[in-house]
């Protein structure tokens, strides 16, 4: 929620400008040229904080060009593998050949991409990059891209919503889109870095509200533009959904917070708008549900869907004392404080006390506005609801219950991690940190210095430093130069040895490079392959790759005998492969070839790998 019910709109040009417009001589009219400089001198201020967004964004991701197919994200490079395939996977939505159930993974069982943390949106928006230029371009774009959007998009809203100063707007914002949380995730989670479209939610519910209002209109209140809004709210909504549902659902548990909140603080408001509100409001979560309610039924109940959650909210959960803590991947922020999390990608909670005590300062400062009020209840209750189940501090349970626990095994919560309930508390911050800074700009005495002092002084404790990248490992030429295509039918399925696993996805860069020509077994996602159907990562191995994956480990060559040849055909069967492959680079190579030899005969060189039709 944001303040300005009473905000005027821009003032439209009146019909006697347009005329004169139309009635002037061509010759002095501005051309299209003249108009576009015109629109970029006016608005030049804005376009320099997108610039200065893009370029901080472009340094914090420096690492991964100029040539993103030889460099990745030294601290999750599994997940990056993930999110690439993810992207060659969606792209061949411009050939027609996309599906909720995609047959590219864990053949013939197939990937239900609804189940999984993908962002299919995304790769549809990316496709013709990913097919020009491949998936790790399209994967790096949206790393820096998903932070400078961000950034720009509360930017906007900051300015035009809440009318903040410029300067002002663009400190906040820079908080929400570059914050510790923001910029831990983007360790490879693009599903929870691609928050531009919160604003625009925010936005829209904001003028939801504003129309409902009938302050001041003598015919109540504006229908047609609670419509529009409702609409609009649907729309956005539904590209959320096929975004990132986590985010989605942060920002609408955060937003019924504040609108409780905002209503308290504001009687009269919530007396006058309510009935307008609510009403639109639902008719927006009918006009979703039209939509979404098929992929959503897809999601939980269709094939290869998962009803439940399979993180540990006791194992995700935040350390009280991260609160307080400078991030790892800041310029200030020590290694050793990344104890207090599960890893690198998840530094959610990683404030550190100037960034705390000042937000807390300025909130305190800027008084009773029902704003500040709902920002502050928003935040303490993504905060609290951070901590799990259980408190922690300093790594040690404490055995004290947090209020999380009175929500867990809840639907939709239970797949939400605890943790990163935090990530709501970034913009929140950011919003009162820039009403601070506006009300200092028009304020008197020590405060119009102090508090941007205090409030620079706070962002630069989290100034992050850029992502840490390293070489990625090259493909084997059997994939990288096409000679796949020898070995593998058309729309076939290639075995690599051995298969992918959740902890050794590197097989699925094949799928990757080939643009997801083919389907693999096995693999790295989330299936309902637990007990009683229960979501885990991952699948079960079937025997053959069971034993493969054993030669690699140990190099020890196995036993083969007439079961074990008649149980591999039983598993090419299953998986319909076309073709079983082992390229050099396979750990263990020469005594993966030998047992491959023993189980289907003599292979067929093709570049630097062996491979065996069938």
């Amino acid at each position: 929620m944001v303040e300005a019910v009473t905000s005027a709109a821009p003032t439209a040009p009146g019909p006697e400008s347009e005329e004169a417009v139309r009635l002037a001589p061509a010759a002095t009219r501005p051309t299209g040229a003249a108009r576009l400089l015109a629109t970029v001198v006016r608005h030049r201020a804005d376009l320099l904080v997108v610039l200065l967004f893009a370029l901080l964004a472009g340094w914090l991701t420096h690492g991964l060009w100029p040539a993103p197919g030889q460099r990745v994200l030294a601290l999750n490079p599994a997940d990056q593998t993930l999110y690439e395939w993810f992207l060659a996977v969606d792209s061949r939505a411009l050939l027609g050949d996309f599906s909720l159930l995609t047959d590219r993974l864990n053949a013939p069982d197939g990937v239900n991409l609804m189940a999984n943390t993908t962002v299919i949106a995304l790769g549809v928006l990316f496709a013709p990059i990913t097919w020009a230029f491949g998936a790790p371009v399209s994967f790096a774009l949206l790393v820096a891209g998903n932070l400078a959007g961000t950034a720009v998009a509360w930017y906007l809203l900051f300015t035009r919503t809440m009318r903040a100063r410029r300067v002002a707007a663009a400190l906040g914002a820079a908080l929400c889109g570059f914050g510790p949380g923001m910029v831990s995730q983007s360790n490879a989670h693009l599903h929870m870095t691609a928050q531009w479209l919160v604003p625009v939610i925010v936005w829209l519910v904001v003028r939801l509200l504003r129309a409902a209002d009938p302050a001041g209109r003598p015919d109540g209140p504006d229908r047609p533009r609670m419509v529009s809004s409702a609409a609009g709210l649907a729309a956005v909504v539904t590209v959320q959904v096929f975004i990132g549902e986590e985010v989605l659902f942060l920002a609408a548990l955060t937003l019924l917070v504040m609108a409780v909140a905002y209503g308290l603080a504001d009687r009269e408001l919530l007396r006058r708008a309510l009935p307008g509100f609510a009403g639109g409001l639902l008719v927006a979560a009918g006009l979703a549900v039209l939509v979404l309610g098929y992929p959503l039924w897809h999601q939980f109940a269709g094939p290869q869907g998962i009803a439940d959650g399979m993180f540990s909210p006791y194992y995700f959960s935040a350390d009280l004392t991260s609160w307080s803590t400078l991030s790892p991947l800041s310029v200030l922020g020590s290694d050793a404080s990344a104890r207090l999390t599960t890893g690198p990608a998840e530094y959610n909670t990683f404030f550190g006390w100037p960034l705390l005590l000042v937000t807390v300062g300025c909130a305190v400062w800027l008084g009773r506005r029902p704003l500040v009020a709902a920002c502050l209840a928003g935040g303490l209750v993504a905060a609290v609801l951070s901590l799990g189940p259980e408190v922690v501090v300093g790594g040690e349970r404490t055995g004290l219950p947090a209020p999380y626990a009175l929500l867990a095994g809840l639907p939709v919560v239970d797949g939400a991690l605890p943790m990163r309930f935090a990530l709501a508390v970034l913009p929140l911050a950011g919003t009162v940190l820039t009403l601070a800074l506006d009300r200092a700009r028009t304020g008197r005495g020590r405060a119009r210095r102090l508090v941007p002092l205090a409030v620079g002084a706070a962002l630069l404790s989290v100034l992050p430093a850029p992502l840490p990248t390293a070489d990625r490992p090259a493909l084997p030429e059997f994939i990288s130069a096409g000679h796949w295509r020898q070995c593998v039918r058309p729309g076939g399925v290639l075995v690599p040895v051995p298969p992918a696993t959740p902890q050794d996805p590197w097989p699925m860069r094949w799928g990757t490079a080939a643009d997801a020509a083919f389907g693999m077994p096995e693999g790295f996602f989330i299936g309902p392959y637990g007990k009683d159907g229960s979501a885990v990562m991952g699948t079960y191995k079937r025997p053959t790759s069971a034993l493969l994956a054993d030669v690699a480990k140990r190099g020890v060559p196995a036993a083969i005998g007439d079961e074990q040849r008649r149980q591999a055909a039983r598993d090419i069967e299953f998986w319909g492969a076309s073709c079983v492959a082992l390229t050099d680079d396979a750990p263990h190579a020469e005594t993966l070839r030998r047992t491959l030899e023993q189980l289907f005969g003599p292979g067929t060189r093709v570049a630097d790998a062996w491979t065996w039709r069938f």
